[in-house]
């Protein structure tokens, strides 16, 4: 039982003595107060009045917010209040309260309640600006006491699990939250500028589909049939751009059940946007514009210090097509780069461990992410990929091999993918065929299933479309200097917290 603490029953048995005292611990109808920013810029005058007149008996204010502090000096008493904008002091005295309020509440106000408190600003000796209050109320008692104010909350997994205390106690999270939420609206703001229409298609598919991932399964009772969390919504988007929406995006929650570690979490947030009559020289084009748009509605410098990197994010940014990475960049052999043979035991060598049946592309998709990623710090397109891993992107007419394709990295993370979108329903069926294939042979669940209602789209013709996903999660953690992606989601997935595991709470 979370309630079983000397310290949380003694703070019971007080918001039980202020309902004895007819004092309501928690009020409906409290409207917010005037914010501590406000107060403190309003008041910035009294500072320079001489020491007798550093007050303002001719303005009311009312301020609400949570207690952060008291210092309780007989018969007066400051505090420290928090809201949304930050601390801001107030000062209440057994005088100037009414007759036996002081002595009645000095006690039962504590670190954590969110009180209301109205008076008049002064300023201190100390040159603080202070509200003196006339009237002073607890609005909601807090129960569970805070972790102690000069150690704070330092358990990580506390406070990954407990988020609604890392931010009451650490109030740089709030602003990481806060920018999130920013970048986010300017992104959408960005692609409605650019004439791009913003949709909503299904979380729950009836076919895994639109990347190589392994998928949440649900079932439905009422059609009694199997239904999978969206791994991507990109197949549905094409659909509307068959429909003849020619430029959409959405941005949602894709879902992929996967290990987790600094840069995954099994759901997160990303942009998807089609855009018809445009190639991926276009989407790469109009990334650069969306980072110098970023940049600078936040008003963030071109050179950004991510952990212990200077990334520099002036556009545009550097091209390097796929294989040529693996050679310049990663330093694997030419004559390796194209031999199978010679790409598994080079592999092995170096210590990564590959399935016999593997194909060529894909071990190049090893090499590359053994060797190459990892040294993409400066914002870098890779283009031009092996379409043996570009299931859904169009092929080059120059060499059938490659696909018209690009991701981007940024310390050494992918943030983009992007590519010309195959519309040929003949080679997309085919592709289709051999991913089935290979899930049959290899025991890949990754890999993707027949779609043939997509298929049945395309085969109604789809105009020439390129089309992206970019990664909100880790974009965020790039603009905000956050290590794990952890760090920027509200309530990342955890393992069962003991105790917790049942939501009866006779089981707790």
């Amino acid at each position: 039982m979370i309630f079983d603490n000397s310290y949380i029953q003694e703070r019971i048995k007080k918001a039980e003595t202020l309902r004895k005292e007819g004092i309501n611990p928690y009020p409906s109808g409290v409207k917010r107060g005037t914010p501590s920013s406000r107060f403190i810029a309003e008041n910035e005058e009294l500072r320079e009045l001489d020491a007798q007149e550093k007050k303002d008996e001719s303005r009311s204010y009312r301020l609400t917010g949570r207690v952060k502090f008291i210092r309780i000096m007989g018969k007066a008493a400051f505090a420290k209040i928090e809201d949304s904008d930050g601390l801001v002091q107030i000062y209440y005295n057994r005088d100037d309260l009414p007759e036996g309020y002081y002595n009645k509440i000095k006690k039962l106000i504590e670190v954590g309640d969110i009180v209301e408190a109205e008076g008049f600003a002064f300023v201190t000796r100390t040159g603080e600006i202070t509200l003196h209050c006339k009237s002073l109320r607890i609005v909601s008692k807090a129960i569970i006491p805070l972790p102690e104010k000069f150690h704070g909350l330092q358990d990580q997994e506390l406070r990954y699990r407990q988020r609604y205390l890392d931010m009451i106690m650490n109030p740089d999270v709030k602003e990481t939250f806060v920018m999130r939420s920013k970048i986010v609206s300017l992104i959408r703001r960005f692609f409605e500028e650019q004439g791009f229409l913003e949709v909503e298609t299904p979380m729950m598919h009836p076919i895994p589909g639109g990347a190589n991932a392994k998928p949440f399964v649900t079932h439905h009772n009422a059609l009694n049939v199997d239904r999978y969390l969206r791994i991507a919504p990109e197949l549905y988007l094409k659909r509307l751009v068959v429909g003849g929406m020619e430029a959409v995006f959405e941005i949602n929650r894709n879902f992929r059940n996967e290990g987790m570690d600094h840069t995954h979490n099994p759901e997160f947030t990303m942009i998807e946007y089609y855009w018809a009559y445009h190639s991926y020289e276009d989407l790469m084009e109009l990334t650069e514009r969306l980072f110098d748009y970023l940049f600078e509605k936040l008003a963030l410098p071109s050179k950004l210090k991510y952990d212990d990197k200077e990334i520099d994010f002036s556009t545009p940014f550097r091209k390097v097509s796929y294989l040529e990475a693996i050679e310049s960049i990663g330093g694997v052999p030419r004559e390796v780069i194209y031999d199978r043979d010679a790409a598994r035991e080079y592999l092995r060598k170096e210590g990564v461990d590959t399935d016999e049946k593997i194909s060529l592309g894909y071990l190049q998709a090893e090499l590359f992410d053994a060797f190459v990623e990892d040294r993409l710090i400066d914002p870098t397109f890779v283009v031009d990929f092996p379409v043996e891993i570009s299931p859904l992107a169009r092929r080059s007419d120059e060499n059938p091999e490659i696909a018209e394709r690009f991701e981007l990295f940024i310390a050494g993370k992918e943030i983009a993918n992007g590519f010309n979108e195959l519309n040929d329903p003949l080679d997309q069926y085919e592709r289709f065929r051999m991913q089935v294939e290979t899930k049959e042979k290899t025991g890949d669940d990754e890999a993707m299933h027949m779609d043939l209602d997509y298929v049945r789209a395309l085969g109604h013709a789809m105009a020439p479309t390129a089309g992206e996903g970019i990664g909100i999660d880790r974009l965020v953690m790039l603009l905000t200097d956050r290590q794990s992606i952890r760090d920027v989601l509200l309530f990342p997935a955890m393992r069962p917290e003991k105790g917790f595991e049942s939501t009866d709470e006779e089981d707790s």
